[in-house]
């Protein structure tokens, strides 16, 4: 499984107002994730008048398919023409043992205890 993260940094060139920098963000953050199916929020830079800082990510199986999905992602928000992309930065994260250490397993939490002084009842 590999996870691809990405962060863009934008301008908004005609914005005046933090209501107005909200409905371009809001805009931009809903119709990537209607397009791409993606986790995309704002992530930095919020009281700033004419810049935001977006984050987003995507999963899948395969790492070409996630780069592929984050180019994607990066074009469409740039191809919308409601801002001005400053920089982009994008990394894949493998997981699942395919480099690295491998997976880190967690334990579910106990639902019961199992130290009862109660007896078993025999079956």
């Amino acid at each position: 499984m590999f996870v691809g993260v990405g962060r863009l940094v934008l301008h908004l060139p005609a914005n005046n107002s933090l209501k107005g920098k909200r409905r371009v963000v809001r805009s931009l953050v809903d119709r990537t994730k209607a397009k791409f199916n993606a986790s995309v929020a704002e992530v930095g830079d919020n009281d700033a008048l004419r810049k935001a800082t977006l984050g987003f990510c995507v999963i899948g199986n395969e790492s070409s398919h996630v780069d592929s999905m984050l180019s994607r992602v990066c074009s469409f928000i740039e191809w919308l023409g409601l801002a001005q992309v400053l920089s982009i930065e994008t990394e894949i994260i493998p997981l699942g043992g395919e480099i690295g250490q491998g997976p880190r397993m967690h334990e579910p939490p106990a639902l019961w205890n199992d130290d009862d002084d109660t007896e078993e009842e025999e079956w």
